[in-house]
């Protein structure tokens, strides 16, 4: 750089306090976001300004600069103060026509290099607002790593239980916004793959659907706590809910006190189970207790599957499917078997083949009450393990 331009940055330098003190008014006066609040105190406004000022003039007259660390810095700590990315950006602006306005007050008109020194000022400009930004976005995601950690640990008290005084039950509720009193059910959505949420954004997505909640993703599922309201019933959960999922959702009973949201997931998370693995099904625990008594216990249920309906799942897929999925309609229909026939569009003799088919299989009869009870707790085992 020519040594005119030097000079001109070493006599800047000289009065980089007065300078700092005139840009920092300068900056409050254009851009509002600082003149307007007390986000950033003028203090540490100027400090950051000062601090940019000497990093350019040690530049401009020819110093060695140790690094980017005063960007750095204005950005991490803006970051902290929730300052918009884009009002910092155009502070440095302001700044860079500020000292060109100054760089121009002190040179002759003929001085040499002032075309290389403008270029040069909007090259440190450019390079200060790279890392500035760097800097915002790297500690705006470290923050919001942090806060989700923190998010987790609270809401993991709340699922997995408080084994203090229970003090601990409030103090994350409202961490979360959930209210300490009110009524709740706990959501155990499937998840297609392994940590992925089954509602996108849940919490986000429920509130402008004016429902609170605080939900986690886990290995195998999503999991959330959700506040019943008069607005927001059992019955309009569950239809967003099976709005907003494309897999099976378990939902617990209601429940009053926090204390129980432990025994809620583990409600909600069998109801899950209980579901039709493929497709979009909502499960409330209380209202499927046999097939909720077979999810609980997965081994019992394929000894239960294979004992009683074994003959029948040894035939060939496409026969033994025909045989249960009639056996199914045919329950659904409360044992009718003319509605059972309306249903799968056929006679309702070609039922009755089927059934006494099945029959023949299974060594239950359709018109005993235990034949019936096996054959319904065999059907629902196979459903819910696929069998």
């Amino acid at each position: 750089m020519p040594s005119t331009v030097a000079t001109i940055g070493e006599r800047l330098l000289e009065r980089v306090e007065a300078l700092a003190t005139e840009l920092t008014a300068v900056i409050r006066r254009t851009e509002p976001f600082y003149g307007a609040g007390g986000v950033v105190p003028v203090v540490d406004l100027r400090s950051s300004v000062r601090d940019n000022l000497v990093h350019i003039l040690d530049h401009l007259s020819g110093r060695p600069v140790p690094g980017l660390e005063a960007p750095r810095a204005t950005g991490r700590r803006r970051a902290e103060q929730g300052v918009p990315l884009a009002v910092i950006l155009h502070s440095y602006r302001i700044a860079g026509k500020f000292l060109w306005a100054a760089i121009l007050s002190e040179a002759p008109g003929d001085t040499p290099g002032l075309l290389d020194a403008a270029s040069e000022l909007w090259f440190i400009i450019d390079d200060l607002s790279g890392a500035v930004t760097d800097a915002y976005r790297d500690t705006v995601d470290e923050r919001a790593r942090s806060h989700e950690q923190t998010r987790n640990a609270m809401l993991d008290v709340l699922l997995r239980g408080d084994p203090g005084n229970g003090s601990r039950l409030w103090e994350c509720a409202a961490a979360l916004r959930l209210p300490q009193q009110g009524t709740f059910v706990v959501a155990a959505a499937h998840a297609g793959r392994p940590g992925v949420e089954s509602i996108p954004r849940a919490e986000e997505t429920l509130r402008a659907r004016g429902v609170r909640s605080a939900w986690r993703v886990e290995v195998d599922a999503h999991v959330g706590v959700l506040v019943v309201t008069p607005n927001a019933g059992i019955e309009r959960l569950s239809a967003l809910l099976i709005e907003l999922t494309s897999g099976p959702v378990g939902l617990s009973e209601p429940y009053a006190d926090l204390a129980r949201t432990p025994a809620a997931l583990r409600q909600a998370r069998l109801a899950c189970a209980a579901a039709s693995p493929s497709g979009r099904e909502l499960v409330r625990y209380e209202q499927v207790p046999v097939a909720v008594l077979l999810a609980s216990a997965p081994d019992a249920a394929m000894t239960v599957a294979r004992t009683i309906l074994g003959g029948v799942l040894a035939l060939p897929e496409t026969e033994s499917e025909l045989l249960l999925s009639t056996l199914r309609v045919w329950f659904g229909e409360h044992g009718s078997t003319s509605a059972a026939a309306e249903r799968l569009h056929v006679h309702r003799n070609t039922v009755r083949y089927r059934l006494r088919r099945l029959e023949d299989l299974t060594g239950r009869s359709l018109t005993r009450p235990i034949g019936v009870a096996e054959l319904h707790l065999a059907l629902e085992a196979v459903r819910i393990l696929r069998v």
